[in-house]
């Protein structure tokens, strides 16, 4: 599952990290705020697709079971979109394979995560969450290393991260086997109706999961409004050109695993120790904070690293510990896992959306003549960060 988890996220990560902001350069010089418009239409229809995806894989009846079909169909859509992007010569071409690319390599980490909702006992819940999330973490490290080395060919810069990413995938899908799902078919018909309440839940019936995705959102838009620009953030500061950032950005990269590894693994196998989630999300968002200030106040590199470890530490443990709160409230979990992870990652696929869009507004505000105001969005992401974990660990009273 891990390796599968890796897989998927590095042939996802990659062009959202790096890949895209090197076509965009070549094909769109000089419009930053074009990579963040295809992210957010990327994200937008990402969106839509999933709770679909996540309702029928509910009611999937197969030999295979209800999830590893959608892993395998994800896997190729996303393979089919990388393929669109790497010999795009327009961008309205690139955003099409940018879009195939988000929702096929979206759909299969849901399946991986619908799998972790049916089978992980409350016990296991935080330490595997913790090696999830440093996967996620991590899988970009291998992927940019990949892509920095072939930076220059076109087709191998999206290619690389793609391939090796399918080939994590493969062993999953061959060797796992998942319960066969095959029985009597639900009571309730599935009807526009039903899919179209897919997409929400009562607040008030479900408090917990409320507070919950609420505070997630607000921490993974402070997320995404940093993460999409880091390309052109480290160019400003360090002074070198887009090309020449990816070197700056492997190295910080391979760095983050250790923190990434000690804010995920520490995070998760200690909550489930102690018995306690809510104060490692709040700690984590603290964290996250102050390195959100350093990095707004960088002017080297060395406080570039600072800031990015910081960070890197605090989205692991945030991350692990929060994956372990939302299985602990889910609702429905045996009949409606997959409809419920899909409004979980509402939480992190609208920041996406939004994050992206809302960037570019946030860096033209008060815009010296050397570039955008990259300060001002920093501090903005480190609040917006620091109140999400706040709202998780006051007012989600379920977990402790």
């Amino acid at each position: 599952m891990m390796v599968a988890t890796f897989g998927s996220s590095m042939a996802l990560i990659v062009p959202m990290a790096f890949s895209l902001a090197l076509r965009v350069d070549e094909l769109a010089p000089g419009r930053e705020e074009v990579l963040g418009y295809l992210i957010g239409i990327g994200s937008v229809v990402s969106l839509l697709a999933n709770p679909l995806v996540g309702t029928v894989s509910d009611r999937t009846r197969s030999r295979f079971g209800r999830r590893r079909p959608y892993l395998l169909a994800g896997s190729l859509v996303g393979t089919v979109g990388t393929a669109v992007m790497a010999w795009s010569a327009t961008v309205p071409i690139l955003g099409l394979g940018w879009v195939l690319t988000t929702v096929g390599w979206g759909t299969a980490l849901g399946a991986i995560s619908n799998v972790q909702a049916d089978r992980l006992p409350r016990s296991q819940r935080g330490r595997v969450s913790g090696l999830t999330g440093v996967t996620t973490q991590t899988a970009p490290v291998l992927g940019v290393l990949l892509a920095g080395a072939v930076s220059s060919n076109q087709v191998l810069l999206f290619a690389l991260p793609c391939v090796a990413g399918t080939a994590l995938v493969l062993p999953y899908l061959l060797g796992v086997r998942e319960t066969d799902s095959r029985g009597p078919a639900p009571a309730d018909r599935l009807t526009v109706g039903r899919l179209l309440r897919s997409y929400g839940f009562d607040p008030r019936a479900h408090r917990d999961f409320a507070w919950n995705w609420l505070g997630r959102f607000l921490f993974f838009l402070g997320l995404s409004m940093t993460t999409t620009f880091a390309t052109f953030f480290y160019a400003q500061r360090l002074d070198v050109d887009i090309p020449g950032v990816a070197g700056f950005l492997a190295v910080t990269a391979a760095c983050g695993v250790l923190t990434a590894l000690a804010g995920g693994l520490g995070g998760g196998f200690l909550s489930d120790r102690l018995g306690r989630r809510r104060v490692f999300v709040f700690l984590a968002g603290g964290v996250f904070a102050s390195g959100a200030v350093v990095s707004a106040f960088a002017d080297s590199y060395v406080l570039l690293l600072t800031g990015s470890l910081l960070a890197s530490l605090s989205i692991a443990a945030f991350a692990a510990v929060d994956q372990a709160i939302v299985l602990d409230v889910l609702p429905h979990r045996d009949t409606q896992a997959g409809r419920y992870m899909a409004v979980v990652g509402f939480s992190q696929k609208i920041p996406s959306a939004v994050g992206p869009l809302v960037a570019p507004l946030v860096i033209s505000l008060n815009a010296s003549s050397e570039g955008g105001n990259y300060t001002l969005l920093y501090l903005t992401a480190g609040a917006l960060g620091l109140v999400g974990a706040t709202l998780i660990a006051l007012r989600v009273r379920s977990v402790r």
